[in-house]
């Protein structure tokens, strides 16, 4: 009979096409759920990207954020189609960078496939998210909006040795060289823009613009409250040794006297710490706070060339790590000139979060540290920074990445 049936001619073409019409309808149907499964399968791997980059932001300050990578996945797939999400996360942390790998599995009904046998599809997506933390810095310009906010000109030579400089100015010349100036650095990094006119930069991780504001390190550090005067108006000519203290109206150390600073915190409360050329001033352990106990003349400070200051920080306490603190209510643009040029060395941060710092100076071995932060920094001379401060307890900066990977 069937050799009759496919042998006669006298027939339709129409048995011949409802046999035909049943693979035909079995292939519109399978493209049909795979194409809502890959539509699926696409909008979890949306979500599971997310949640690997969230994952990996907060890990460093929310260890147990692992687990709760499900909850964040769901609040970013809203599919109840897809049944029996399955998610999972892990973290793993090396020097500098820390790697979250996700995955997320489900599987989807089928309509059309199922009377072929196939009654699920089954989903599954992965990420791998990285965050590299770059804790390099040693510059740091905290001013939004300044022009030139990290500046160098003239015949100035800048050694940023090991470390980077940043500015957090939005300006078109967040960092500006000109001039004959040299400045070489592990790289520098702006919010705005760079202007480089004649001057010769040296990176060897390049110049990045565009980027985030770096958070300011001693934010949250506060120095002690402090009252009355210890000494006004301090006017140093022969060696002299001095005691922590409030130092109202001024400390002056004049050309050929030298001072000495027990450890602990100074006050300048008021008026201002001056270091004429051919003085000596020299501390460990030392922290200077320039402030105001009335809200105006607030203390500022001239390191003129050829003095020689060697300073340190304390290693411990509420001012560890910082060698020149300036009051947060100082008003912006107010300058601090620390000029001593090579025989000056500073060792710690010298932090003044709204100053205008004025710098020269050398810290030229491979065992220095020296942070420089300030609401804008100049170079106005000759100047060595090197950023080893493993032993200075000062607080680490830089910049920071987070990237998904394969």
């Amino acid at each position: 009979m069937l050799a009759r049936f496919w042998n006669n001619r006298e027939g339709g073409v129409a048995p011949l096409l409802a046999i035909a019409i049943l693979p035909l309808m079995g292939a519109v149907g399978a493209a049909v759920d795979y194409g809502r499964a890959s539509a699926l399968r696409t909008a979890m791997q949306g979500a599971i990207d997310s949640t690997a980059l969230q994952i990996v932001e907060r890990y460093s300050s929310d260890g147990t954020i692992t687990a709760q990578a499900p909850n964040i996945f769901s609040a970013l797939f809203e599919r109840p189609e897809v049944l029996s999400l399955d998610v999972t996360a892990d973290v793993t942390v090396s020097t500098g960078e820390t790697i979250a790998s996700l995955s997320a599995s489900g599987y989807v009904n089928t309509t059309f496939m199922r009377l072929m046998g196939f009654s699920t599809l089954k989903l599954k997506v992965q990420a791998k998210a990285a965050k590299n933390t770059d804790n390099s810095g040693c510059v740091l310009a905290l001013n939004p909006t300044a022009s030139g906010a990290v500046s160098a000109g003239g015949s100035t030579n800048i050694a940023l040795n090991n470390c980077s400089v940043y500015s957090n100015s939005s300006d078109a010349a967040a960092f500006s060289a000109g001039g004959s100036a040299t400045v070489s650095a592990l790289s520098i990094g702006t919010v705005g823009k760079v202007s480089i006119s004649g001057a010769n930069i040296t990176t060897s991780e390049g110049i990045n613009t565009d980027l985030s504001p770096i958070a300011d390190p001693y934010n949250d550090v506060a120095f002690p409250s402090f009252s009355g005067c210890t000494k006004t108006n301090l006017i140093v000519t022969k060696p002299a040794t001095i005691d922590p203290g409030v130092y109202c109206k001024g400390i002056s150390v004049n050309a050929g006297a030298i001072l000495t600073l027990n450890p602990g915190v100074y006050y300048l409360d008021r008026g201002s710490m001056t270091v004429n050329g051919g003085a000596t001033i020299t501390g460990n352990g030392v922290t200077l706070v320039f402030t105001s106990s009335t809200g105006d003349n607030w203390a500022t400070a001239t390191i003129n060339g050829n003095a020689t200051v060697n300073l340190t920080a304390p290693i411990a306490g509420p001012t560890a790590g910082i060698v020149v603190f300036g009051d947060r209510g100082i008003p912006a643009g107010t300058s601090y000139k620390f000029n001593g040029s090579s025989t000056q060395y500073l060792g710690g941060a010298v932090y003044v979060p709204t100053g205008a710092v004025s710098y020269s100076g050398g810290a030229g071995t491979s065992t220095a540290c020296t942070q420089i932060i300030g609401g804008t920094v100049d170079f106005t001379g000759n100047a060595a920074v090197a950023i080893n401060c493993s032993g200075y307890h000062t607080r680490p900066f830089g910049r920071t990445s987070i990237r998904l990977i394969m």
